[in-house]
């Protein structure tokens, strides 16, 4: 069995980043290298939380080999009983294989290949491509050009911070500046932004999720969201549509105006292949027309301009086709939620559909998920099923919240990852220890991946899904993935003292730590703000729980979803106005 459980994790976590992938992105319309970008960032995140677990038990198990070749009994067998009996600890509990153990020297070439890829890929590639996807330049130069521009202020931030590092090594006289330092500290600074995020995320998501299915037990609660949703979106698809219909009349414009046999007129139809086919076919030319352009002296976009154009054209169509899908989905949940509130009071106990799903049912799966066990799944079974998660999912957080705030403490051991981590390493009861590593850092994985695909800037980045996110957030959102899981495995070690920086033992680390460098070379980070900076999260898991954040919002005029709120209450009406006016058109 040796290797075979990294094997089969390194497939099974492939189709599960395709699968996810495939649900968020389009992989028909968009750009093969924006899909493989984004799959590999994906992929290697997903990779390095499933994989530490396996790093973990194995790690103890070679503690436990080398603690037992250093205490070995002397030659002479006859005294063998002597030795047992001085040793109860080694007799009782012997060092074998865990069934997932990885041979030695296959985990440190692991990591540093998927560190340094990950690395690779969000601090060069993925913004040049970023940059690149969202260039209205008609020609691979012109996209390069822009993309190098846009970077160069960001690249040079990098420069500053790592510059900044090396000054501190280079004039600190108790540090020789060595090629291993030189790395540990480009991966300082690397985890230090991370973490920096990390914190912000975690106290978020830590509150956020089992609030959330909470909430989602409270079905007139979900339905008056449901509304103020409508209420919103209704407004950003108005708002798209104006913009689609502006950026149209200027194609139109651009397209009257420049004729077949003008030097320009390659760009021009170039934007054309972007517009809607309703619009390409309105904005047909006459082939027919010979009309020379130097003849009239009239004056002619330049390039910059089209490029401009192009640009605005490739936003203002992926925004309109977003909000087209998504008001979609929005009916169809609130059209379920109504059904859901007028069966909670049925005598008969059999769901009924206002509207019948158009796609066939599975047999199978219409057999067993008969009206009869809709309706106890949806009216009676699924709200005591998400709020006895969510107490559970509380209880996580409560966990992770105090071990943020005592994992220095190794005398006594105060957070309850390493004391969980530790009764098991005495008994090395491995099974025990994949399963609970595995939980542990899969909840810190989805409390920060979660929030990633949460939170909306504006309308520059959003995980919409059902294929509807474009390029530029795809990609934005492999950058995050590949910045945030390394200190987040790093923080998970710390909590599980792991780490021998934090545990202050001398005892063989992890191989996912050793290819990190010793910490020591940068102690003001190491002892200091890799140490208290976490406990940050205390904080902002009390601004979250009070919902400091959604009034700010609120109050500088972002319209959020607050109960006691007046423009709250005028926008469910709204929505409701909206959703009843949706369902009547369908029922025509």
């Amino acid at each position: 069995m040796s290797g075979a459980a990294l094997g089969l994790e390194i497939v099974f976590v492939f189709f599960l980043a395709l699968f996810l992938l495939h649900r968020y992105g389009d992989f028909k319309k968009q750009h093969r290298l924006v899909i493989i970008g984004t799959l590999l960032a994906w992929y290697l995140c997903f990779l390095i939380v499933f994989i530490l677990p396996l790093d973990v038990s194995t790690t103890i198990y070679n503690r436990c080999k080398h603690a037992a070749a250093n205490s070995s009994p002397p030659e002479n067998s006859n005294i063998t009983g002597l030795y047992a009996t001085a040793n109860p600890v080694r007799s009782q509990h012997p060092c074998f294989k865990p069934w997932s153990y990885i041979p030695d020297g296959i985990m440190p070439i692991f990591w540093r290949v998927v560190y340094w890829t990950s690395q690779f890929l969000t601090w060069i590639l993925l913004p040049f491509m970023q940059s690149y996807a969202r260039s209205g330049g008609f020609s691979i130069t012109g996209k390069i050009k822009t993309a190098l521009i846009e970077n160069a202020i960001y690249y040079g931030t990098y420069l500053l911070i790592f510059g900044a590092f090396l000054i501190y090594v280079a004039v600190n006289p108790h540090l020789h500046l060595e090629w291993n330092q030189l790395q540990t500290i480009g991966i300082a600074a690397a985890n230090t932004w991370g973490l920096f995020l990390l914190v912000l995320l975690l106290g978020y998501g830590l509150v956020e999720i089992p609030r959330s299915y909470w909430n989602g037990a409270k079905r007139g609660y979900l339905l008056m969201k449901t509304y103020f949703k409508a209420a919103k979106l209704m407004t950003e698809k108005a708002d798209a549509e104006e913009n689609l219909e502006d950026a149209m009349e200027e194609v139109r414009k651009v397209n009257e105006s420049i004729k077949y046999n003008h030097p320009l007129r390659k760009c021009v139809d170039t934007i054309l292949k972007k517009c809607p086919t309703e619009y390409q076919e309105k904005m047909g030319r006459n082939m027919d027309d010979y009309e020379d352009f130097d003849e009239k002296h009239n004056i002619y976009p330049s390039e910059k301009s089209l490029v401009k154009l192009h640009k605005q054209v490739i936003y203002s169509v992926q925004r309109h086709r977003r909000t087209q899908v998504q008001w979609q989905i929005l009916l169809e949940q609130a059209f379920y939620l109504e059904d859901v509130a007028k069966n909670e009071t049925s005598a008969t106990r059999q769901f009924v559909h206002t509207f019948q799903s158009p796609e066939p049912e599975n047999r199978f799966i219409q057999y067993f998920y008969n009206p009869t066990f809709e309706w106890y799944w949806e009216c009676l079974l699924r709200p005591w099923f998400y709020k006895i998660l969510a107490v559970v999912l509380s209880i996580f957080s409560v966990i992770v919240v105090w071990s943020e705030c005592t994992f220095f403490s190794t005398t006594p051991v105060l957070s309850l990852f390493a004391v969980f981590i530790q009764l098991a390493e005495k008994t090395y009861n491995y099974i025990y220890i994949e399963i609970a590593c595995f939980l542990s850092i899969f909840f810190l994985s989805i409390c920060v991946y979660s929030t990633v695909f949460r939170i909306r800037v504006f309308n520059y980045y959003y995980l919409a899904s059902h294929h509807q996110t474009d390029a530029y957030s795809l990609l934005f959102s492999g950058m995050l993935f590949c910045r945030l899981t390394p200190p987040l495995c790093l923080n998970f070690l710390g909590l599980t003292h792991m780490d021998s920086s934090i545990s202050h033992k001398n005892t063989q680390p992890t191989a996912y730590t050793s290819i990190m460098g010793s910490m020591k070379v940068l102690s003001f980070i190491a002892d200091g703000f890799y140490i208290y900076y976490p406990m940050l999260v205390v904080i902002l898991c009390f601004a979250t729980y009070f919902s400091l954040g959604t009034r700010c919002l609120n109050l500088l005029g972002f319209q959020q979803f607050m109960g006691d709120d007046d423009m709250t209450s005028d926008l469910v009406n709204e929505g409701k106005e909206l959703i009843r006016k949706g369902k009547i058109c369908l029922l025509k």
